[in-house]
């Protein structure tokens, strides 16, 4: 082992320094946390349409409607709930709620059509809800999801961002839950390792070819949306939300992605096998359903987090102190995002225990993919094989 521990190390350590000094300083949370920078006053506010889509959404529809009804936008709000085949009671949950709040007269609800083909389903919910509205939504669109709670100012800071920074697209990574064991492993790990993916200052840079956004809470220009040719440009797409950005960015739109504690997920996710469940629906379509990127992925998410942990148990001085360095960089990147969610730092050690996990989830979801199951969602297979047998398996 003498002769593949050192350079395995060396290139381990050369590849944290790499994330954490050139990687777009993803991991510094406080440049992109919109909860503490100064709110924008626009000339004016414009009219503005939230589509909610919702489908077997009964345990959190009241609370994130409610939320979104309630905002204290100076602007004209009007708000599109898309049921979409809901089995349980998520559309009259959703009257009673905008019923209690005592503005019944500015939401509808609209139960969506039957799936069409080629459509996944939430883009489809949403594409229901664009056409309803037509050309009474107003400047923006703001696309929010059925299991969010958003704080009161969630949208008059969005659109004063917009407005003063003319912004296209924007969009806020909501806090997601962290309170049992699962959660407080793995949940600040998939924050990590999102904006690993899409660092917030690269998504916002037009040099850049770097688009991302959180599908949970976004905001889009009317005009936007229709230079990239409308929903249908992008109607197959499982991760909705970032092919939104990556379509608008490419239409010659400018974008941002920031963070909020302030409006919260009201999903949680109590055991280890909901929380693969979530990783497993995505992560093989990241990775544009190809075999040899898999194979790649899972073989750098070695390199990277578990090496370092094996070495630094190495009887050899060099080969220690080299893994333990880089596991110290890791730990060192890490630790923002876990006092983020006001987590004790001593989870931050742990981050290679969660990037096994998620590797383990990866293959789960390749794996799913090929017997036809890809992209599971409240009954639905979304990207099945045989809808993708156009793209590159490797």
């Amino acid at each position: 082992m003498a002769w593949v521990a050192l350079p395995l190390t060396v290139l381990s350590l050369f590849i944290w320094v790499v994330l954490t000094f050139f990687r777009g300083a993803f991991w510094q949370l406080h440049a992109f946390d919109d909860d503490i920078s100064k709110p924008r006053v626009p000339a004016e506010w414009p009219r503005v349409t939230a589509i909610v889509p919702a489908r077997d959404e009964a345990e959190t529809i009241a609370r994130a409607l409610t939320s979104v009804l309630k905002q204290d936008y100076p602007g004209e709000l009007r708000v599109l709930v898309v049921d979409d085949h809901s089995d349980d009671e998520t559309g009259r949950l959703a009257r009673a709620a905008a019923e209690r709040a005592g503005v019944a007269g500015r939401i509808e609800i609209l139960r969506a059509a039957e799936l069409a083909p080629g459509w996944t389903g939430k883009m489809w919910a949403l594409q229901q809800g664009i056409e309803k509205v037509g050309g009474k939504a107003g400047k923006y669109l703001w696309f929010s999801d059925a299991d969010i709670e958003h704080a009161p100012d969630t949208l008059r800071r969005l659109v004063g961002r917009a407005e003063t920074h003319g912004l296209d697209l924007l969009s806020l990574m909501v806090l997601l839950q962290a309170k049992s064991l699962p959660e407080k492993l793995l949940i600040p790990a998939f924050l990590y390792f999102f904006l690993k993916l899409y660092p917030p200052q690269w998504v916002a840079d037009q040099k850049s070819k770097t688009a991302g956004a959180a599908g949970g809470c976004i905001l889009m220009k009317r005009e936007a949306l229709e230079r990239m040719g409308g929903l249908a440009a992008i109607r197959a797409e499982v991760i909705d939300d970032c092919a939104k950005a990556r379509a608008v960015k490419q239409s010659g739109g400018v974008i941002w992605l920031g963070l909020t504690r302030k409006s919260v997920s009201l999903r949680a996710y109590s055991t280890f096998g909901e929380i693969r469940d979530l990783i497993a629906r995505t992560a093989f379509t990241q990775l544009g359903y190809s075999t040899l990127a898999l194979t790649g992925t899972l073989l750098a998410m070695t390199l990277t987090y578990i090496v370092p942990v094996f070495f630094t148990f190495s009887g050899q001085p060099v080969v220690w102190r080299l893994s333990l360095a880089a596991w110290v960089l890791m730990t060192f990147t890490y630790l923002s995002t876990v006092r983020f969610y006001g987590m004790s730092p001593l989870w931050a050690p742990f981050l290679p225990f969660a990037a096994a996990f998620y590797s383990y989830a990866t293959w789960l979801s390749a794996v799913r993919y090929w017997l036809g199951k890809g992209g599971q969602w409240k009954g639905r297979a979304q990207a099945p094989a045989r809808l993708r047998a156009g793209r590159s398996s490797g």
